[in-house]
């Protein structure tokens, strides 16, 4: 056993957490205080970024125009998600897929600007910044679930609009709207796989030894 183990406690902690984080959209009006908040966001912060270039910017929405406006810009690309899924269309706007309007604190996450700067790591990968951000959500969601809360990743929305709304560098990118707060209780499984709109796949199926084989 190395030294460097965590106890037996504290490794089931971490893997419950993974297990039973959900992408959450529905929330209880109960306030978040600052002070987890603040945890949270320095959970995001000390996530792994590609050169340390820490591309991670957060912006807290705290105006409540600024809320419906951006519940309005994701309510208009669910609308055109729905159409674009053709024969699933009505069963997609059954979906619960956001929950702007009720969650107590909301989030933007986005990419810096002047990212270009940033070679190391990036040379032949450009998109490792995106991959550094997905790794702070990741961190604020587990530390979330473990500290009871909900956390919900919305991409409905066009990244043009919600720049301009904003008032974002023209060079910065929004990623994620995250709704963040109290829940009554968290789903048993993955929203999406309870409404029966896709199930997990099995691992060995996605799962390759030294060549890329095809899953025929």
């Amino acid at each position: 056993m190395t030294q460097h183990r965590y106890t037996d406690t504290e490794i089931a902690a971490v893997y419950r957490a993974i297990y039973e984080r959900r992408d959450m959209r529905h929330f209880l009006s109960n306030p978040v205080g600052p002070e987890m908040l603040g945890r949270l966001l320095q959970a995001a912060h000390h996530a792994p970024s590609v050169g340390f270039m820490q591309p991670w910017r957060f912006m807290h929405i705290t105006c409540p125009d600024l809320r419906l406006a951006i519940h309005a810009l994701v309510e208009q690309e669910r609308i055109q998600t729905a159409k674009a899924l053709n024969e699933r269309e009505d069963e997609f706007m059954r979906l619960k897929v956001e929950g702007i309007l009720e969650c107590p604190v909301l989030l933007v996450a986005a990419l810096s600007d002047q990212r270009e700067k940033h070679i190391f790591g990036r040379r032949t990968l450009p998109h490792m910044d995106l991959a550094s951000l997905s790794c702070a959500i990741q961190n604020m969601w587990l530390a979330a679930r473990a500290e009871g809360l909900g956390l919900g990743w919305v991409s409905l929305f066009e990244p043009e609009a919600l720049k301009k709304l904003l008032h974002m560098p023209s060079d910065s990118e929004p990623i994620a709207i995250l709704c963040l707060g109290h829940v009554q209780q968290f789903y048993e499984k993955p929203m999406l796989e309870q409404e029966q709109w896709a199930t997990r796949q099995n691992i060995n199926d996605l799962l390759c030894e030294n060549t890329w084989m095809s899953q025929e």
